[in-house]
């Protein structure tokens, strides 16, 4: 088996492209039904006043190196990194089999190739000898900083999905002041009244389909990442501790998917018994 994963190099999340063109359509379509025209809805002052204003009050609340850590965060909406916890399972037990035949120090070239950064970092504090607590107390603090981090980001998409439509509501305020500038020509107050209100609709949307939605992905894929670092946590302190691999697999089973064995499971098969 080799010990380098696959999972790690990530996958396109189509449930993100999926919502984002059924609600546009749907907006969209909606609109059209009505007799309405697309160009009823574009504008690109409207859309510079909500985007820069949004993006203006987040730089007043953020720290600058948080933003720019959110700013990095972005492409995890639309890409999923996250280790799968049955491959990580599966590497787990290879290792513990492999610690179990020719013993834990023998493990450091394979470990050297591993693209879990965490994993590999707990593997490597395994080989060198360090402590059981002193591995749990390094792994629980980079779990806890990853945990923090996560969450800051996520906050930054929920912040700037609150301020945009209240932005957008500037943007109409804006629009209706140039209307007020020619109530003499009643056609032109309707018209500009109908396109003042474009500046709403983007900052709602800009909230409501991008900004949070944004945060919540975020957070999802954060607590997916914890829960297979705790899962890694967990089987790097059994190798350490030199349990039975097929006891590490018992427990680590409770971590995978859907509560079955996954790919952990079917690498346990009695070629690996054997090896126990």
């Amino acid at each position: 088996m080799a010990s380098r994963s696959d999972s790690n190099k990530g996958k396109l999340d189509f449930s993100t492209l999926t919502g984002i063109v059924v609600a546009l359509a749907g907006i969209v379509g909606g609109l059209i039904l009505e007799g309405g025209r697309f160009s009823d809805i574009s504008s690109i002052t409207a859309g510079m006043i909500v985007v820069a204003g949004t993006l203006g009050a987040v730089m007043i609340t953020t720290p600058l190196h948080q933003l720019l850590n959110a700013a990095r965060s972005l492409p995890g909406v639309f890409w999923d990194s996250t280790p799968s916890n049955a491959e990580s399972i599966s590497q787990i037990l290879h290792f513990a089999r492999l610690a179990r035949r020719t013993g834990l120090t023998s493990l450091e070239s394979e470990v050297n190739q591993l693209d879990d950064p965490f994993m590999r970092k707990g593997l490597s504090l395994a080989v060198d000898g360090a402590d059981l607590q002193d591995i749990r107390r390094i792994m629980e603090l980079e779990i806890e900083l990853a945990e923090h981090r996560g969450e800051a980001e996520a906050k930054v998409f929920e912040t700037a999905g609150g301020y945009s439509p209240t932005i957008g509501i500037i943007g109409a305020v804006l629009g209706l002041i140039q209307v007020m500038k020619h109530l003499e020509d009643i056609e032109k107050v309707g018209h500009g009244i109908a396109v003042a209100f474009v500046a709403t609709v983007y900052g709602v949307a800009f909230a409501n389909l991008l900004l949070l939605p944004a945060g919540a992905k975020l957070r999802a894929r954060l607590e997916s990442r914890l829960k297979n670092r705790e899962l890694v946590l967990e089987g790097v302190l059994s190798l350490a501790e030199g349990m039975n691999p097929m006891l590490i697999q018992s427990k680590l089973d409770a971590y995978s998917e859907g509560g079955s064995s996954g790919a952990g499971g079917r690498e346990f098969s009695s070629e690996n018994r054997s090896a126990a």
